[in-house]
């Protein structure tokens, strides 16, 4: 099964992916030029989030079993496009 989301990564921190009770494959691709900084919970900020850049081709990762995704720019909106999928 896949799921797809559009999101748009503004100065405060917004959920892009909710919490699920299985572990997910996440593709996720940055479509504008700004960095986005990406963490666990409602706190993540440009300092202690994990920045990702615009790249080519999907970035991928896996999000375990209760946890979210949330993101944040330093400044203006990014577009961010996720792919997730499940066993």
């Amino acid at each position: 099964m896949a799921n797809y989301f559009a999101h748009t990564a503004t100065t405060s921190p917004t959920k892009v992916l909710d919490a699920d009770s299985i572990n997910r494959e996440v593709f996720m691709q940055i479509i504008g030029n700004t960095t986005v900084y990406l963490g666990d919970n409602d706190q993540v900020t440009i300092s202690n989030g994990f920045p990702i850049a615009k790249h080519e081709a999907p970035i991928r990762g896996l999000l375990g079993a209760s946890q979210e995704l949330w993101c944040i720019v330093e400044m203006g909106t990014e577009s961010v496009r996720l792919f997730t999928t499940v066993d």
